[in-house]
């Protein structure tokens, strides 16, 4: 399984570290390969928005297919207008089996015209901003993640941990993503 996690400055660290751990740990498990692929704008170090320092594995414009690609959230303003990040995101997620957001990720999946008409959610905060900008979207506030068809979303920060548990679960089963939430000592429960 492959799964690639887009970055950019300004990434919060948790959006993109928790799932990270989730898969890997869940790859040490299931004793099957999940390979995590951190992805930005370009091949050059990246700085969260707690001014942590993160080397991408590869940059847009070369890395392997996903079986799955999530956009985590942050202070999108260096990313959410940048056109060659909106077309390689669009174009990513034609042959991309499912896509997932974490808190204002979304932003970029909505601005790139892929989730018309579906059900997302996102961080408390931005939850109205999202209606707003984007009327063609069914915003819900009161869901930690939600799924319609090949995308799901995400609330704020530490629900894409609960994201990424129920991914496994539905993949290798409730024993994998408990023993997963169990060995990161996260207290999950299923939603």
């Amino acid at each position: 399984m492959e799964i690639g996690i887009f970055i950019y400055n300004g990434i919060e660290a948790l959006d993109f570290c928790g799932p990270l751990e989730v898969f890997t740990t869940a790859s040490r498990i299931t004793n099957r390969p999940i390979n995590v692929s951190l992805i930005a704008p370009s091949q050059a170090p990246i700085r969260t928005r707690g001014d942590v320092s993160i080397n991408p594995h590869f940059c847009i414009h070369g890395h392997p297919r996903f079986d799955l690609l999530i956009v985590a959230g942050g202070k999108l303003d260096r990313v959410i207008n940048n056109q060659a990040v909106l077309d390689w995101l669009a174009e990513t997620a034609t042959h991309t089996r499912h896509c997932a957001s974490i808190c204002s990720g979304v932003f970029l999946f909505a601005k790139a015209g892929l989730i018309e008409g579906k059900t997302v959610t996102t961080h408390w905060q931005r939850v109205d901003e999202l209606s707003e900008q984007y009327r063609h979207l069914n915003v819900v506030n009161d869901k930690r993640f939600v799924t319609d068809q090949n995308f799901t979303s995400s609330a704020g920060v530490a629900s894409g941990i609960d994201m990424s548990l129920d991914m496994v679960k539905k993949r290798f089963g409730y024993e994998v993503a408990k023993q997963t939430a169990h060995q990161m000592d996260y207290r999950w429960s299923e939603i």
